[in-house]
């Protein structure tokens, strides 16, 4: 049960505290909403040609649901600084008001779903007018304003200027299914956010089916229990008039009783029908059966759908009613298809209006079927509400700072010792406070609870932890402490719960600042590689909407040995180079790392950038065998080349076989070609830094893209071709296409099955990629050229 201070329901006089006159303009708009987002819908199926016969598709139920509180929201509430996420299925809702306030051109209506038209659910990055947060994956649209909150303050604390807007949600009531809707609402950051503002369209439908349970009530109290602000919009003002009527506490409770399935059949209703079902059995069918003979056929089925969140009054009401000191969430109860002949049917998801329906609606809501796209009259309430609206919409254009110099070498001598890729990891970030200060003024680091387990320790001493408001270290005087959790707004770390969604979510936000603020940041997440794949989706969608970030997974694949199956990453180093907008990196010593993080973070924050994602290790390897060659330009060419995919870790004279290995199995390989040599078949050692590099300069060589394709012929020369052996911790056809380069004949080694535990040696024989496993396929292959040899001769 949620209580009364948790809960508010808004409803009732509403007409009159918004004023008549506003109300029936808002109503017209309204209409005309309803209108534009059902007709961009028809024109994409019905009138554009489409000779392939392909289903076009687009959802006018679930637009129509949306259009209320998209009206209400829009030409009452909304101020330019506010930011709105629209659920995917109702973009033609967000294109129609965009339309009126001038912000979409009329040509666009006809190309909803086209190639270079009007996205399938709104873009960030692809539409052509205003949208602030891209949508489509369901959840994850939905919790982006959550992230986008902590990024404008984080902004507005380090840099000012962001703004105070609100950050509104509108979303429907299937999403609530999702668990990354959950995560974020209980995640310790959010509570404090009272600018996030959640409006769930509330329709009782999924996709197939009318949703049996009603749930209102148990979500209502999730939120309530988690410090949201709830405000339920049930009913409008007409019903709400009926349950003050003689019979009318009876037909209330009735109705609240009454499950979703039969609720929504009786919107199917005539209203004879409504009549003979609606006051159902018992004591208080009498009642209610005298009050429903009482209205006419029209006020009785006008009653019916008048639901909360379509009483327009209702919803300004609860838009003026946001407490801005806690996140809020506003349950409208809506009818799916609200306004269509659809309205209600189980299975109108999906479902288009025929010719004959469009025409009769066209003439309902007074517009004209053959001219869909008219605009309000000149000089009509309407148009003076929009151009009111536009004008107090407008953003203003903000000055775009510039993403700070990143240097491209640190200039450290080259390294001696044994260390692990993840300690390079802060081991850089301090370096960067110490030799640019700039650059490292704009890094911000992210973590679900692995701070200190993934080196970020020092980092976190130096730069503090960030906070709205300050908050005492209680254990500063403790002398056991290493860690010292400063919190305040000046710090440089955020510190999330465990949910690895979470913590992508925000990435995407910060990494989407030097757009929306003009003000670049260089996020930095980290995570366990083990978990990238729970990741991968929210994150990918943060890129789609033009967030730039970095992921570090670490540690990562079976090198984790003791650990066991459960925390061994197989697939995540292909994952990496299937993912657009991401550049992968899986460096072998902490000279790569540092490379090559420096190289991913100068292409942060600005309009050409790219994400890009670390796979990092926690087995220690000795530095020397990097071999970084101590003249300048020498050393300059080597970093090129780590940063452009591959580099030759070690020559012969010559090759008969090239071992290519990538990240924690260099030892391997080295360890192989040393082997091999002294069976009398000199092996090159080329160490993978980016397969994903490697990938794309082969596509740029084939003419499929516009990438550099130097690296092959540096790495890879013609007159250097060998057959291959490559191998890595994770999948082994992520490095299979090397073969390709040259033709070569190639056995990929690496990792296709669970894990086990055991020591580092153990594992890697067990998965065939110790250097056994290396040594005896180099020798296959050899054998193989030989006998080819031969045959040719």
């Amino acid at each position: 049960m949620v209580s009364e201070s948790q809960s508010r329901t808004v409803g009732g006089n509403s007409a009159v505290l918004a004023g008549e006159e506003e109300l029936a303009v808002l109503k017209s708009i309204e209409q005309r909403v309803l209108w534009l987002s059902t007709a961009i819908i028809d024109h994409a199926n019905r009138v554009r040609p489409n000779p392939s016969g392909l289903k076009v598709g687009g959802h006018q139920a679930s637009s129509a649901s949306m259009t209320s509180i998209a009206t209400a929201l829009w030409f009452h509430a909304l101020t330019r600084d506010d930011r709105v996420s629209v659920k995917p299925h109702a973009s033609p809702v967000l294109h129609a008001i965009n339309y009126l306030l001038g912000e979409l051109d009329e040509s666009y209506l006809t190309t909803l779903r086209a190639f270079g038209g009007l996205q399938s659910y709104p873009s960030r990055s692809k539409d052509p007018d205003p949208v602030d947060y891209s949508t489509g994956s369901v959840g994850i649209g939905a919790t982006a304003p959550v992230w986008g909150a902590l990024a404008r303050r984080y902004v507005d604390d380090h840099f000012g200027a962001a703004g105070t807007g609100r950050q509104y949600s509108l979303l429907g009531d299937a999403e609530l299914d999702e668990g990354a809707i959950w995560e974020a609402v209980q995640d310790p950051m959010v509570p404090g956010l009272g600018e996030v503002v959640w409006v769930v369209d509330l329709n009782r439908q999924s996709l197939d089916r009318v949703v049996p349970a009603i749930a209102a009530d148990r979500f209502q109290g999730m939120f309530a229990a988690a410090g949201w602000q709830v405000i339920t919009l049930k009913y409008g003002q007409l019903l709400q008039e009926l349950f003050t009527r003689p019979g009318g506490a009876a037909l209330r409770a009735r109705i609240d009783a009454m499950g979703n399935p039969e609720y929504q059949r009786l919107l199917r209703c005539s209203a004879d029908e409504l009549r003979a079902r609606l006051p159902g059995k018992g004591s208080t069918a009498g009642p209610i059966a005298d009050l429903v003979a009482s209205l006419e056929d029209t006020s009785l089925l006008a009653a019916l759908r008048n639901l909360g969140g379509h009483d327009i009054g209702a919803l300004t009401d609860a838009f003026d009613a946001v407490d801005d000191t806690r996140p809020t969430v506003i349950f409208a109860y809506t009818v799916k298809g609200y306004g269509l002949p659809t309205e209600g049917h189980p299975q109108n998801h999906s479902s288009l209006l025929t010719a004959d329906q469009m025409r009769s609606l066209a003439d309902r809501l007074c517009t004209d079927l053959d001219r869909p796209w008219a605009a309000f009259a000149d000089g009509s309430p309407e148009a003076a509400r929009c151009a009111a609206v536009a004008g107090r919409l407008r953003r203003p254009g903000h000055a775009s700072q510039p993403a700070p110099a990143v240097p491209v070498d640190l200039a450290r001598p080259a390294p001696t010792g044994t260390a692990n890729t993840q300690q390079a990891l802060g081991r850089v970030l301090l370096d960067l406070t110490r030799k640019a200060p700039e650059a490292a003024s704009r890094i911000v680091t992210v973590s679900p609870d692995v701070s200190s387990s993934t080196n970020l320790g020092g980092w976190l001493n130096k730069v503090g932890v960030w906070s709205s408001t300050e908050r005492p270290d209680w254990f500063a005087d403790d002398a056991e402490t290493i860690l010292h959790w400063r919190e305040l707004p000046t710090g440089r770390h955020v510190e999330l719960g465990i949910a690895e969604t979470n913590l992508v979510g925000l990435l995407g936000e910060l990494g989407a600042t030097w757009s929306r603020w003009g003000q670049p940041l260089l996020p930095i997440g980290v995570v366990y590689d083990p978990f990238v794949n729970r990741a991968l989706e929210p994150w990918s969608f943060g890129i789609y909407a033009g967030g730039q970030s970095i992921l570090v997974g670490t540690p990562s694949g079976v090198t984790l040995a003791p650990e066991g199956g459960a925390h061994q990453s197989v697939t995540a180093p292909s994952l990496g180079i299937e993912q657009p907008g991401c550049v992968t990196y899986e460096p072998a010593f902490t000279i790569d790392t540092e490379w090559c993080l420096l190289a991913a973070l100068g292409n942060l924050g600005r309009p050409d950038g790219s994400s890009a994602y670390l796979r990092l290790s926690t087995r220690p390897v000795d530095q020397s065998a990097a071999a970084v060659p101590r003249d300048p330009a020498a050393r300059e060419r080597r970093r090129r080349h780590v940063t452009a995919g591959a580099y030759r870790l070690r020559g012969c004279e010559s090759p008969v076989v090239t071992l290519a290995a990538m990240g924690a199995l260099i030892p391997e390989a080295l360890a192989a070609a040393d082997r091999l040599a002294a069976l009398g078949h000199d092996a090159d050692v080329v160490c993978v830094t980016s397969p994903d590099l490697l990938f794309r300069a082969l596509q740029a060589r084939r003419g499929l893209s516009e990438d550099p394709a130097w690296i092959l012929d540096q790495v890879f020369p013609a007159d250097r071709a060998t057959p291959l052996v490559t191998a890595l911790d994770g999948h082994p056809h992520t490095l299979a296409f090397l073969g390709t380069i040259r033709n070569t004949p190639v056995t990929t080694l690496g990792v296709t099955r669970f894990g086990q535990c055991g020591s580092i040696e153990d594992v890697y024989r067990h998965h065939g990629i110790d250097t056994d496993s290396i040594v005896a396929a180099a020798l296959d292959l050899v054998d193989q050229r030989a006998r080819t040899e031969v045959v040719d001769h």
